[in-house]
Formats: C-alpha cells, structure tokens, sequence
C-alpha cells in the first residue's frame, strides 16, 4: 500500500502514522465495545443477552485460565459501564476510537 517491505525495516508506528490509521489492539476493542452495546440494547428475551448474562460455573483444569470474550470486555471497558448503553450516542461517543488525524 505505502510500498515498503520488511527488508526497509521500518517501524510499524511509523507506518501507521504516515498512514494515520489506529492500532489494530485499539480497533479491535472499539469494535467489541460496540458489539457489546448493541446487545445490551436488546430486549431481555433475546438469546444473545440470555447468554451473557448467564454465570456459569464449572470445573476449570490446571494452569493458566483460558481468556474468555468477557475477560478481554472487563479490560476494554474503562471508564464506562453498562448504564451508558441505552444511550447510543453518548455510547459512541465513549467508545469509538477513530483513527488519527
């Protein structure tokens, strides 16, 4: 896209910052910030909200703990909390990470 190769050996920032798009890490969380959103709009009956807000416990093996969808949202959601769904524009607003300008 901007022609370099992995033999220019340049930096992904720099790449990025040429380009002016955010880092992927940050999108990502974006994107599962707004998906989340969506469903906590939905109404109570709805399958998908069913699930998340079913507590399961169960038996988990030795060693590190496997990272849940619902680990990586804990992380992603500073700052804001469930309360601020209904509102989709304030939601958005918290939420959205646009690329740089």
């Amino acid at each position: 896209m901007c022609r370099v190769t992995r033999m220019d050996k340049v930096r992904n920032e720099y790449i990025r910052g040429s380009l002016k798009v955010a880092p992927v890490t940050v999108k990502m969380s974006g994107q599962r910030l707004s998906w989340y959103g969506h469903v906590m709009r939905r109404c109570e009956t709805h399958a998908i909200k069913s699930v998340l807000s079913r507590n399961v416990e169960g038996w988990r093996g030795r060693g590190r703990p496997r990272k849940r969808w619902l680990d990586c949202l804990k992380e992603d959601k500073k700052g804001v909390d469930e309360s601020m769904t209904s509102d989709r524009e304030e939601w958005k607003k918290k939420t959205c990470c646009a690329d740089p300008k």
